[in-house]
């Protein structure tokens, strides 16, 4: 049966610690594997642009010995009105995996009703699994664990990063406060709460004060105000969000030592500060780095 990641619904807390430890060795040890996917291609789908996610599964997949091939995708179609469940069935003849990155997740899993090779996501408009994976080994890497740990994501709660966060982050056993306007709109949707909370026995938090929110936080997460897809609702969203600043007075209110972590983009002086962005409590380039190494786990767990 082919295995697909979809989303963070699709990894079990014994495979996350299973792909974290694959990718600490590989970044500690990186010639080991050059040679681990020696013969395989990988076939990006991009329905919108990616600094990180195309350059770090391009970049992660020749460090394996393997070959990617970037392609866009119009919505729901390929070139010339050519459907995604046709395109995908010819490339599943070609490639060993597909990474597609794509707003709507029924796309998505259109693509992958068709596909006969694995198909990761690469981030949709509900889900950012891949982005997760990189974000518990930073914390990992910097904490020196995850159970028991709180983190607190502030701002939009019902982004795919939030929704991906909370999934991901109680699944290994973290405290998770989602900190949010008081509006249902920028909530995390209901059903992915009750689902996240049903499979790993942790009750996620969502806190309308920031203040609130961040204390006894470890980690404080933030992420762009306006993700792709809603550049309608910006006008709207830039009155509502100034109060869910990640600065120096909110991390005052976390942990001493809470790391702050940003997914990037960065609008600076939006949602996160430079001085804290810049500052000795961020994380956000290591976690940056670490997409690369996380996917290059994921690839080698798919396909060896």
């Amino acid at each position: 049966m082919v295995r697909h990641i979809l989303s963070d619904f699709d990894l079990s807390r014994e495979e996350v610690i299973e792909i974290l430890d694959l990718a600490d060795k590989m970044k500690l040890r990186p010639a080991k594997y050059s040679e681990a996917l020696k013969g395989k291609t990988l076939i990006m789908l991009f329905e919108l642009p990616s600094l990180r996610t195309r350059v770090s599964f391009e970049a992660g997949m020749t460090q394996l010995g393997g070959h990617a091939i970037y392609y866009g995708v119009g919505r729901g179609a390929f070139s010339r009105g050519e459907t995604l469940e046709d395109g995908v069935k010819v490339l599943s003849r070609y490639a060993d995996c597909i990474m597609a990155r794509v707003l709507s997740q029924e796309d998505l899993e259109r693509l992958a009703s068709a596909a006969s090779v694995p198909v990761i996501n690469g981030m949709t408009m509900r889900y950012h699994p891949c982005q997760t994976l990189a974000d518990l080994m930073t914390i990992r890497e910097k904490k020196g664990l995850l159970e028991g740990l709180k983190i607190a994501y502030v701002g939009d709660g019902g982004c795919n990063t939030a929704h991906s966060t909370l999934i991901g982050c109680s699944n290994v056993g973290m405290e998770v406060a989602v900190v949010c306007p008081d509006d249902p709109k920028y909530c995390p949707d209901p059903e992915i709460v009750s689902r996240a909370e049903e499979r790993s026995g942790k009750e996620i938090d969502v806190v309308h004060d920031p203040v609130e929110g961040v204390k006894e936080a470890d980690v404080i997460y933030t992420d762009v105000w306006v993700s792709a897809g809603m550049e309608e609702e910006k006008e709207r969203r830039m009155r509502v969000f100034p109060t869910y600043q990640v600065n120096r007075e909110l991390l005052s209110h976390a942990k001493p030592d809470c790391i702050v972590m940003h997914c990037l983009p960065a609008h600076r002086g939006l949602e996160i500060t430079s001085d804290v962005m810049d500052g000795p409590q961020s994380v956000v380039f290591d976690q940056a780095e670490n997409r690369m190494h996380t996917e290059k786990a994921l690839l080698h767990w798919l396909l060896v």
